[in-house]
């Protein structure tokens, strides 16, 4: 009886976690995904909001695209950045947060993804928010600079 209890709890819990309306601003059904050249998004514009990837409220919307491909397209994102003075960015994912609810899930709702990311030859360390739900616009977040593709480097 009390498993049965605990598991009922748990249900409970999960569905009403869910429920809740999102609280995501930064969705946009008309955002394009930048094109894609040498294993990288190549990003033309910068973020203006410094919440933008850094809080849960202002995720990067990669767009809606399957779980298994999360990890190539954040790849893609972070390989079109670089530190403020050329450095190369390390990042890798350490947990999944704050649910929420989506049109674009078999299940009604989503999770967050968060990232450590780290610049080379610093001791700075940020966090995150990847939604992979949701459309957005795809920007260089403030502290970070648009990478050169390869082939323009000079």
């Amino acid at each position: 009886m009390k498993k049965y209890l605990v598991l009922l709890a748990s249900i409970g819990l999960f569905t009403s976690c869910i429920s809740t309306k999102s609280t995501i601003k930064n969705i946009d059904e008309n955002a394009k995904k930048p094109p894609l050249a040498s294993g990288m998004f190549i990003i033309s514009e910068y973020s203006t909001l410094s919440k933008y990837g850094i809080d849960q409220d202002y995720p990067i919307n990669i767009g809606i695209i399957h779980p298994n491909s999360e990890e190539s397209y954040a790849k893609y994102f972070f390989n079109g950045l670089e530190g403020p003075n050329g450095e190369k960015i390390i990042f890798k994912k350490i947990d999944t947060c704050c649910p929420f609810s989506t049109k674009h899930s078999n299940m009604g709702a989503g999770m967050l993804s968060i990232y450590e990311v780290h610049i080379e030859g610093t001791a700075k360390k940020l966090n995150f928010y990847f939604n992979i739900y949701e459309k957005g616009q795809i920007a260089c977040p403030i502290g970070f600079k648009i990478k050169k593709r390869p082939e323009l480097r000079e």
